[in-house]
């Protein structure tokens, strides 16, 4: 195959030669290079013909693997064209859907290294001797559309790679809005019996930050440091991060600046600081990408925080897009080392958002934190149509922060709620005094993002407690506020550009509770309980994943883009999996 590619290359770049009359030293350079370390294309010729040359060789890689494309962009390859027409034609004719389970792709790296965080799910709690519960807000989502790839390929994901939040997270439950920007979002709660035991209670927690249209989003400084290493060749990672980036390219408006940084081997400038307008020069830059060599992000990350430095808007949106397969392997490979740069620099401003692509050696747990420290959010792509939810659909809430450093804590009242459990964000946990302390990071939010927490709450005095009784335990514990407070919420948050944190509060009343739940809320509590048997299901008691199934279904509602409906799907894919169906399934990441 590298073989062919080859020959056809350098049949493309002769073709090439033979039509221009004198080319330079510098052209030469340029058309042999196997990816650009900087600008390679100074006239509108050089750049066409580098172009050509690019989309002659994907065609031929189309032809070669069209099944696999097929799977990873959902649609036909491209016609023969200049390399920016053709990713406006792919642009076009995408649409937005879910996508029915298909064969794995073609290239599969048959010594798979993937690695994820080890973590234990949150423990249940007696409210008597810890009646304080404290986290940090997540909104990333990177987990659940990682794990709906190992199932479309017939892989069961390992329990690490489950993380309940991101799962819960990836649905829009259509929580309410602040009704000004007086602060940043609103804070709703609402209280019903768990499905799955109803001498139990869910407490769903419901964040919704104000939105703007994208038209009038602050200026944008975004520096696309993309992966352009050997491991990044097959079509679920280059080709399909090239086409991702492609559909935010329209989005972009003169006020914009865009550079992308590449590394592998060594990290070059493939586009310096160009106004976002310019979308030919930003889809061409991008079309020209090839994949060669090892991964030194150490060196990428370095290079595009000093871009973003050189172009930074005061009052503006400043961001690294890291797009990679998290697979470091030279130059500086501690995640302690990179944690610490990315940690230093967004004191400066400039946040860092990771996209995470591909399969076999996708290193989730460096992705994930790096942009948990980078104050950023993170998304895995497994299709083009994740790509445009991300960076199109919610180009608003992944871009510009609205509220910084946003922390929960609540605190139980021991005489009404014996027992308690937080369900996911087990990553997230912050000890009882760092909510107070305004040098403690915590998670961002977004315009318009949802942030959405359960909490499953035992009643006291309902005989359904998980924890044994203590031999020395004293007796009933006092009633220190009067009415019906079952708990009270806490949140702070920090405004973009200010150190000193703000205050929310607000009571939960048992009289609160509701025998009928909110449609967003009986499908949260099938998605908890989805992710809960994905790691094995010792949460959910006696539900089945039959009944998880027919409570999604039967709150799918109005959805826009079938992420419910696919999430059905998704549930019966699980079951075949984890329930023994497939008597030998493949586990991601042995």
């Amino acid at each position: 195959m590298h073989h062919h590619r080859l020959c056809f290359t350098l049949l493309a770049v002769a073709i090439l030669a033979g039509c221009q009359s004198s080319p330079s030293s510098e052209e030469a350079a340029a058309s042999s290079a196997e990816y650009p370390q900087e600008v390679v294309a100074t006239t509108a010729a050089d750049q066409q013909a580098v172009l050509s040359e690019a989309q002659a060789v994907d065609t031929y890689l189309q032809r070669e693997a069209s099944n696999a494309q097929h799977r990873v962009l959902h649609a036909p390859p491209p016609p023969p064209a200049p390399a920016p027409a053709a990713m406006k034609a792919m642009i076009s004719a995408q649409g937005y859907a879910g996508s029915p389970p298909m064969a794995p792709p073609a290239w599969v790296n048959p010594a798979n290294t993937e690695k994820y965080a080890e973590r234990d799910d949150n423990p249940v709690h007696r409210t008597s001797e810890q009646p304080v519960s404290t986290f940090s807000v997540d909104v990333d989502t990177g987990s659940y559309s990682n794990v709906r790839r190992m199932l479309r390929d017939g892989v069961r994901p390992p329990a690490d790679a489950v993380r309940a939040e991101e799962f819960i997270n990836y649905f829009s439950y259509q929580h309410p809005a602040p009704a000004d920007r007086s602060r940043p979002f609103r804070v709703t709660t609402e209280l019903a019996p768990a499905p799955w035991n109803s001498k139990r209670q869910l407490l769903m927690i419901g964040i919704k930050g104000y939105d703007v249209p994208k038209a009038t989003l602050p200026p944008a400084n975004l520096v696309f440091l993309l992966d352009t290493s050997g491991s990044m060749e097959s079509p679920d990672k280059l080709p399909l991060l090239k086409h991702t980036l492609a559909q935010l390219v329209p989005q972009l408006r003169e006020q914009d600046r865009v550079s992308i940084v590449v590394y592998a081997g060594s990290a070059g400038l493939v586009l310096p600081p160009t106004p976002g307008d310019r979308h030919q020069d930003i889809l061409g830059a991008l079309e020209r990408l090839q994949a060669g060599g090892s991964t030194n992000g150490g060196d990428g990350i370095r290079l595009a925080y000093a871009m973003a430095r050189q172009t930074f808007i005061k009052d503006g949106v400043n961001r690294v897009i890291l797009a990679t397969d998290g697979d470091f392997n030279v130059g500086t490979v501690s995640q302690d080392a990179l944690e610490t740069l990315v940690a230093d620099q967004r004191q400066s401003g400039i946040a860092l958002t990771t996209l995470g692509f591909g399969q076999g050696n996708y290193n989730d747990a460096l992705a994930e934190r790096l942009a948990d420290v980078g104050d950023g959010n993170h998304a895995y792509i497994d299709t083009l149509q994740e790509g445009r939810k991300v960076l199109v659909e919610e180009m608003q809430a992944t871009l510009m922060t609205i509220a910084r450093d946003v922390k929960i804590q609540i605190e139980f009242n021991p005489a009404v709620v014996a027992e308690y459990r937080l369900i996911g964000y087990e990553n997230r946990l912050l000890n009882r005094e760092d909510f107070a302390n305004d040098k403690v990071d915590a998670g961002d939010i977004g315009a318009g993002h949802e942030v959405t927490a359960l909490y499953e709450i035992t009643p006291a005095g309902t005989g359904a407690d998980r924890l044994p009784p203590l031999r020395y335990a004293e007796g009933k514990p006092e009633v220190r506020t009067a009415g019906d407070e079952l708990a009270h919420l806490r949140l702070r948050y920090k405004r973009p550009g200010q150190d000193k944190s703000e205050l929310i509060e607000t009571s939960v009343l048992r009289s609160s509770l509701t025998s009928s739940p909110s449609a967003s809320f009986r499908f949260a509590s099938a998605v908890a309980a989805y992710a809960d048997l994905l790691r094995g299901g010792t949460h959910v008691e006696s539900w089945t994943w039959n009944d998880v199934a027919a409570a999604a279904r039967a709150t799918s509602g109005e959805d826009r883009y079938g992420l419910r409906r696919e999430f059905v799907e998704l549930v019966e894919q699980g079951r075949r999996l984890v329930a023994g169906e497939n008597n030998n399934p493949v586990i991601a990441g042995e």
